[in-house]
């Protein structure tokens, strides 16, 4: 958060954490302490940073959304 009391500032933290909880949390189950760790950095690592879908990139995954930006700047 950037303001004291800027509810705008917390709104995209939100938003991450609720697809955090419903896609990830939400459909496992937990029988250790160390599975969290492994879980979270796959998530965000291995899914949301590299496949999942995002309504902001038209719904493409991150990695073909910037091959499709890397092939656009070369045509410039």
């Amino acid at each position: 958060m950037s303001r004291r009391a800027n509810c705008w500032d917390n709104a995209v933290a939100e938003s991450f954490f609720h697809t955090l909880k419903t896609e990830l949390f939400y459909q496992e189950s937990l029988k250790n302490k160390s599975k969290p760790n492994e879980m979270l950095f796959e998530y965000i690592e291995i899914f949301y940073n590299r496949k999942r879908r995002h309504s902001y990139t038209n719904y493409l995954s991150p990695s073909i959304f910037e091959e499709e930006m890397l092939q656009i700047e070369m045509a410039a």
